[in-house]
């Protein structure tokens, strides 16, 4: 009799211990699910993002983990494979373009901010002083290449064919007076080319992770009016409305989010409208 009571009482205190092992594994679960893992270039993305983290996100119930990526392809790759919950470093161009090229179904969920892209040189100080058969570094990317190309051509410098569009190439350039050469690059190399060529169209991250003021250093620079090049958050499609993305996505354009844009970027980050 007192031996079936031990067992008894074994038995009972493994299923206990059981139950507890599995509520405990559910909880951590439920909290793993709670934080929204966004990856996000360095600056000023991440910059952002942990300005919301430290100030917004508490009171609106959210836990964000930033992940920092170098690069424009691995925080896109790891969205899409689940690793990520979202991202924050482009632009709906680059996205769609994105898209397109690699099977994948992302959807951009909100506007924050737009990175103007300069010309930069180490060489001249003025744009109209580029010497005849310079090279122009460029961003290697479809949407960037066009980009860098339109801003050249807003400014005289070339001219595009019309219709080109954000998918200009140089195959596109149909008068060049200066015989200018394009180099085309992987965007987050073109600060350091700086040293090699005579110019450089930068993207604004790069530029300000690289210590330059776009603002007040860059020779000539795109206009925020009508920019369709706003980066933004970006999911997996058929997560825009989870309630977390939601509340996100109205931090990530609150006011408070606007003025720190402003005023640590002092016009090289533009808050979007």
């Amino acid at each position: 009799m007192k031996f079936g009571r031990i067992v008894g009482a074994v038995a009972l205190a493994l299923s206990l211990a059981a139950c507890g092992t599995s509520q405990s594994a559910t909880t951590e679960a439920e909290s793993a699910d709670s934080v929204l893992k966004i990856g996000a270039s360095p600056v000023p993305h991440a910059e952002i993002l942990g300005f919301v983290k430290e100030n917004l996100a508490p009171a609106a119930g959210l836990k964000l983990e930033i992940v920092e990526f170098t690069d424009y392809v691995q925080p896109n790759t790891q969205l899409d494979e689940g690793l990520l919950t979202a991202n924050f470093f482009q632009h709906k161009p680059y996205l769609d373009d994105f898209n397109s090229s690699k099977g994948t179904e992302l959807a951009f969920v909100a506007p924050v901010h737009l990175e103007p892209l300069g010309l930069y040189s180490k060489k001249i100080t003025e744009a109209r002083a580029l010497p005849a058969g310079a090279t122009v570094a460029v961003p290697n990317d479809a949407t960037n290449l066009g980009r860098a190309l339109k801003l050249l051509a807003d400014n005289g410098m070339v001219k595009l064919r019309d219709g080109a569009g954000t998918a200009a190439t140089e195959l596109d350039v149909t008068e060049n007076p200066k015989n200018l050469r394009f180099q085309p690059l992987e965007a987050a190399q073109l600060p350091r080319s700086l040293e090699d060529v005579d110019a450089a169209v930068i993207n604004g991250n790069y530029a300000i992770e690289a210590g330059l003021k776009p603002a007040s250093q860059a020779l000539v620079l795109e206009k925020g009016e009508g920019n369709p090049y706003v980066n933004g958050l970006v999911v997996r499609a058929g997560h825009e409305k989870d309630a977390n993305i939601v509340t996100l996505g109205k931090l990530l354009r609150d006011q408070r989010v606007k003025d720190f844009i402003q005023q640590k970027y002092a016009g090289s980050v533009i808050p979007a409208e």
